[in-house]
């Protein structure tokens, strides 16, 4: 089986059987500018022909993470059916039409901290924060909010997937697939 098929039907079945809050929750984990691995949990946007895209703030931490070194994992857990997803692969920025949807995709909030704020800096205190929230938002109240200069689409481009489906016997059943799109070998390896 694809292992974009094979994906899209445990993440079906997971939503079937549970009502998820954040149901495309996932972690994104790069290599740190200092050497150390470095996870933070983001949302899953689309599955395409290209690979998986979550989006973000460039100028974040993430994002220059990924400019200097432009690979990156992604871990699904799925609670309700016991599943994990592992994808490694690597990584390119999706067109500005495609970021641009995906920015007015997002609620009306999360569009203008991604307008106002840079995301990750240091802040001397959370008053003055929400502060500059509330009077952005009133000043910005009908007015479009336009997609800032340094926000994107992150597309990972799997090299490698990962799928494990948990036992009760600790048995794990694990299949990886590796290769390129449209080229994958599959394999089994042990719990």
């Amino acid at each position: 089986m694809n292992p974009f098929e094979q994906f899209h039907a445990w993440l079906e079945e997971e939503h079937s059987k549970h009502q998820l809050r954040f149901p495309m929750a996932c972690c994104l984990s790069t290599i740190g500018i200092d050497g150390y691995p470095n996870a933070r949990f983001v949302s899953l946007k689309e599955v395409t022909t290209e690979g998986f895209i979550v989006t973000g703030t460039l100028s974040s931490q993430k994002g220059r993470e990924l400019e200097q070194n432009p690979t990156a994992a992604l871990t699904f857990w799925w609670t309700t059916t016991e599943r994990q997803v592992r994808i490694q692969g690597d990584v390119f920025m999706v067109s500005k039409t495609q970021a641009t949807q995906y920015f007015k995709e997002r609620n009306r909030d999360a569009q203008l901290v991604s307008t106002v704020f840079d995301q990750g800096k240091k802040i001397e205190n959370f008053d003055i924060l929400k502060d500059t929230f509330l009077q952005q938002k009133e000043i910005l109240k009908h007015k479009t909010i336009p997609l800032p200069d340094d926000w994107n689409g992150i597309c990972i481009r799997p090299k490698r997937i990962e799928f494990m489906d948990f036992k009760t016997s600790r048995l794990h059943e694990r299949t990886v697939f590796e290769g390129e799109i449209g080229n994958w070998k599959s394999y089994c390896i042990q719990p």
